[in-house]
């Protein structure tokens, strides 16, 4: 196939319909039904008692009505009004909302299996998964619905298979039952994390917009690093890696901060695919830093049973190395090429970064400290929200009136689009994996497949999370990778939960920039018009640390800062010298080109300087440290010989 044939295919799987822009009545009338269920959302989440299956049911019906308002079947231009087809679909979804939301007496009172459905209830149960499936389609692209149509097929035709993947009969009526009349199916725990904690953060994130902390967070990034070599690339991947904790999604983080950080580099020297495969690699990393970690961690949460503040502070020091590694990289990239800084008259002064900085660091505060209390995350999202709110009141360039309010409320409910149509489709996977007892047989599968060796489980586990992931979001990479492959990691092989989970989530984050399919890459080509694999490439050599990060993680669990003082400050030694070799012989420059032997050996020696402690951890020092002494000196001779041939020049 040739590239131009697979990026077709590529961006057929990735294309999604066409997101409205309506304005007018229209446009005012659908803002308004988008802030009702902002608020609704909000009044649920401090004032309700409600059973939680009643009121996802409530969130994902009333989304389902929004989708086929806001997005078009296909990416095609035309009108902000709804098509003929789309009223149809509008109208269904209406109905099915009046539905199962005036039925949740019923249904709480059901016992799943055992009470047969009615006709109507079966009939609603088949609307509801398909027009699941359709808004997937528009939100999120053929990618994930073609995995959630696989599988109800194989849910409804597994019992013709032989093998391994056969199960047992599996008629609709209770294929309709367990996915969309329990809590294990449609109505699960993916979406109600997007009715909940998802939510709240992505309101936060949009009120910190509306208050302008995207320039406070660019600005910040500029004064800090807008001298330095590379300063702009430095800047893209600060400012992305702040502003991707709170959005958790690397393609929107790249669409956001891309659109000003990518063309800035350009214009200083970078060549297209460099520039946004930066842009990509620092977006990426956003959804593993903490304090927010974006959706994805509160899945997790609610999955492990691990308490968020918990994997806040087991992500953190991964974390920071991810971006210690991404940093070295760009740097030294921009010295061997000697690509510049940022003009002197781009860079803010201390006084003007601060001015008004305590309207984004009181909401910042408000959040970090009652997380660190032991508040509920969710709370945590309306403090912070509440806090930019009330912060804004007080100044006249940001202030919050009605209007504006309403404004963000909406768009908050738009952004809630896609997430909740994936984390719907989501949900129909992992019921069918549950009523089918895939997840066992594909543990089976992996186990045959590394035998007795935990790193080649660990190894194939990476790779399917990985292809899991392609086109898909990270949360629903995630869930799907933690459904299919988490028990072989901790029932079988006996890792900690919060290491195997850490482990899976790394490499459903890594699936946005890994080529071929690699999301966040095509949405940075279509700002800088680079080729979407040339992007991808760019950015995995600039994260290739954390690709084997996630293993050491597993190995030596005092990275997530689990064991004592002594031994986590060993570790996170051992694992900075290791970023720091990895990432000089990934760029294959120091101070000058580095040669093939040298670049190995850091290599080598930073790979090996992640195994657990012992004598492994010795060899990898000492070749790391012999590469650094050869190449310094190599230098220092270098240089005194150009040197003494300019003096002999020179007499």
């Amino acid at each position: 196939m040739t590239r131009d044939n697979f990026t077709r295919l590529a961006n057929g799987l990735l294309s999604t319909g066409r997101r409205r822009k309506p304005d007018g009545p229209f446009g005012w009338l659908l803002k308004g039904y988008g802030a009702a269920i902002a608020l609704w959302v909000v009044w649920t989440t401090v004032f309700s008692t409600a059973d939680v299956l009643a009121l996802t049911i409530v969130f994902l019906t009333l989304m389902l009505v929004l989708v086929f308002f806001l997005v078009a079947p296909n990416d095609k231009p035309g009108t902000e009004l709804p098509n003929p087809l789309d009223w149809l679909l509008i109208a269904v979804s209406a109905v099915s909302a009046i539905f199962f939301i005036g039925s949740i007496g019923d249904l709480s009172d059901r016992i799943s299996l055992l009470t047969p459905l009615t006709m109507a209830q079966l009939g609603f149960g088949v609307i509801i998964t398909l027009l699941t499936l359709e808004a997937t389609r528009r939100t999120v692209g053929l990618g994930l619905t073609l995995i959630a149509a696989v599988f109800i097929v194989y849910n409804l035709q597994g019992h013709l298979l032989a093998g391994i993947f056969r199960h047992g009969y599996i008629s609709l009526s209770y294929f309709i039952d367990v996915n969309v009349y329990t809590s294990d199916g449609l109505f699960g725990v993916p979406v109600r994390v997007a009715a909940t904690y998802a939510f709240l953060f992505v309101m936060f994130g949009t009120f910190l917009d509306r208050v302008r902390g995207g320039d406070f967070f660019f600005n910040l990034a500029a004064r800090l690093t807008g001298r330095a070599i590379g300063g702009p690339a430095k800047v893209a991947v600060i400012s992305s890696g702040l502003f991707g904790t709170v959005s958790g999604s690397p393609t929107a983080d790249v669409v956001t901060t891309g659109s000003i950080t990518i063309p800035l580099m350009q214009r200083l020297g970078f060549s297209r695919n460099l520039a946004a495969g930066v842009e990509v690699a620092a977006s990426t990393g956003g959804s593993i830093l903490p304090p927010v970690m974006g959706s994805v961690a509160f899945i997790m949460a609610e999955y492990t049973g691990i308490a968020y503040s918990e994997i806040v502070i087991a992500a953190l020091v991964p974390a920071l190395l991810y971006y210690v590694g991404v940093l070295i990289q760009v740097h030294l990239h921009c010295k061997r090429h000697g690509l510049g800084r940022l003009d002197p008259d781009e860079i803010p002064s201390w006084s003007k970064v601060m001015r008004g900085a305590w309207l984004f660091l009181i909401p910042l505060a408000a959040m970090v400290i009652p997380l660190v209390i032991g508040y509920s995350p969710t709370f945590v999202a309306l403090f912070g929200t509440a806090a930019i709110v009330i912060c804004s009141l007080f100044s006249r360039q940001h202030r919050l009136t009605p209007r504006p309010l309403l404004d963000a409320l909406a768009t908050t409910t738009f952004r809630m689009v896609g997430v909740t149509a994936a984390c719907a489709a989501a949900g129909l996977v992992i019921g069918g994996i549950t009523m089918t007892g895939l997840a066992t047989k594909f543990s089976s599968i992996v186990m045959l497949l590394a035998g007795d060796s935990t790193f080649m489980t660990l190894f194939f586990t990476a790779l399917i999370t990985i292809i899991l992931g392609m086109g898909m979001p990270t949360a629903s990479a995630y869930i799907l990778a933690a459904v299919l492959l988490g028990p072989t990691l901790v029932n079988t092989l006996g890792i900690a939960t919060m290491s195997a989970h850490l482990f899976i989530l790394y490499y459903a984050v890594l699936s946005a920039l890994t080529p071929p399919v690699a999301v966040a890459a095509y949405a940075a080509s279509a700002i800088c018009g680079g080729n979407p694999v040339g992007i991808a490439t760019q950015a995995v050599k600039l994260a290739v640390f954390a690709f084997v990060f996630p293993f050491a993680i597993v190995y030596n669990p005092s990275l997530t800062l689990h064991g004592t003082l002594l031994s986590c400050l060993l570790e996170i030694m051992q694992a900075f010298i290791a970023t720091l070799a990895i990432a000089i012989a990934s760029e294959g420059y120091l101070r000058h080109k580095l040669s093939p032997f040298v670049r190995l050996a850091l290599m080598a020696g930073g790979l090996t300087l992640l195994s657990p402690s012992g004598w492994p951890v010795l060899v990898g020092l000492i070749m790391v440290t012999g590469a650094l002494v050869t190449q310094l000196r190599g230098c220092t001779i270098s240089t005194l010989a150009q040197n003494a041939l300019s003096h002999d020049r020179n007499k």
